[in-house]
């Protein structure tokens, strides 16, 4: 591989802000994995986040990508699983996996697509110390007959189309929206875009805790919602605590800690054997990521409720870690159900991406 812009290289990221900022352009905030293309022939590499290659994962996005892209190109954009009318991002995890045949068999039931949103390199040229402006008008060229499941991001210069997209496309499955200077050059591993995520709020059980890596003090704590049917859903975890709190805790909690002839009787007692995570998802299951990961944890007798901040759900349960906002005194545990939470208005992903076998949406406002 001879390009311009070699790997790895990391990616240009994007500071959280409140508001949606004039620059000049706006465009959807992607639920995948952030991935830079080098495409040189035949050559495709997926360069990854953190910089390692996830080519071996997408067998059929690479063979894509060889068909849809210029001969000699790098893009930045998102690598995303679409079912039915969303993006599914559990799902993508998925493709995440050691064994070969497991990968292919799933590159067949469960294919990713590429969103496209920068355009580093093209031909013989750098495009990194260009403008985004230009960046944006040569890469809305590259892609001009990309064909699903290769797209070219849909982006606006007005900030009112902007707004109205941030309220809508969660229905689709995206995260918030992101916005860029477009006399910004391409400047890797920093922030100098800005996106906008929703916030929300959610009273939830206290069940348990984990220990921090560090030591005895707790590293995050456990929270549950009630469902219909009385039994309580792990929905994530809280663990935004400076160390000093973290260590005021371990004390503060010791009145819910149950002795281990209680234990049968926490909604979680039973953790450990494996039959009880078939309909739920409990705290106790192994981590995919890392299977060495202790995710044993103290069970607390499920009476006290705190208020926690959230972003977006995925499934059943919180797609981010939740911050700790306030101990809600005033509500009962039995209280805490999924009735309170936010619901997104459903939002077909055809009406933010072009339909298949279409090209790539234009840039609206421009």
């Amino acid at each position: 591989m001879d390009l311009p812009v070699m790997p790895p290289v990391k990616p240009m990221l994007a500071k959280s802000v409140p508001e949606i900022p004039d620059v000049g352009h706006v465009e959807p905030k992607w639920d995948g994995f952030r991935t830079i293309v080098f495409k040189d022939g035949d050559e495709v590499e997926l360069g990854s986040r953190n910089e390692k290659p996830m080519t071996r994962y997408f067998p059929e996005l690479v063979e894509a990508l060889r068909a849809n892209l210029p001969q000699r190109c790098v893009v930045d954009g998102e690598i995303v699983t679409i079912v039915g009318d969303r993006l599914q991002f559990e799902v993508l995890q998925q493709r995440i996996h050691p064994a070969a045949s497991r990968i292919n068999l799933l590159a067949e039931q469960t294919p990713a697509s590429f969103i496209g949103f920068d355009l580093l390199a093209l031909g013989q040229e750098n495009l990194m110390e260009q403008p985004f402006s230009v960046r944006r008008a040569r890469l809305v060229e590259a892609l001009s007959a990309a064909q699903a499941p290769i797209y070219c991001t849909p982006a606006t210069t007005d900030l009112a189309t902007g707004q109205e997209w941030f309220g809508q496309f969660e229905g689709a499955g995206l995260d918030g929206v992101i916005a860029k200077p477009l006399d910004g050059p391409y400047l890797p591993d920093k922030r100098t875009m800005f996106k906008v995520k929703h916030a929300r709020t959610a009273d939830c059980v206290l069940a348990g805790f984990r220990w921090h890596k560090s030591g005895p003090i707790v590293g995050s704590l456990l929270l549950g919602l009630y469902r219909e049917d009385g039994s309580l859903q792990h929905v994530g975890v809280a663990a935004s605590f400076p160390m000093k709190r973290r260590a005021e805790l371990v004390e503060e909690l010791e009145p819910l800690r149950m002795a281990d002839e209680e234990l049968g009787q926490h909604p979680w007692g039973q953790w450990a054997q494996a039959q009880a995570h078939q309909h739920q998802r409990m705290p106790g299951n192994v981590s995919r990521w890392n299977a060495t990961k202790d995710l044993s944890f103290v069970l607390l007798r499920p009476e006290r409720v705190l208020e926690v901040a959230y972003d977006q759900m995925e499934g059943d349960r919180f797609r981010h870690t939740a911050q700790f906002r306030r101990w809600r005194t005033d509500r009962t545990p039995e209280s805490c159900g999924y009735e309170q939470l936010e619901r997104p208005v459903n939002f077909r992903l055809e009406d933010v991406l072009s339909p298949v076998g279409s090209r790539p949406p234009e840039i609206v406002g421009d």
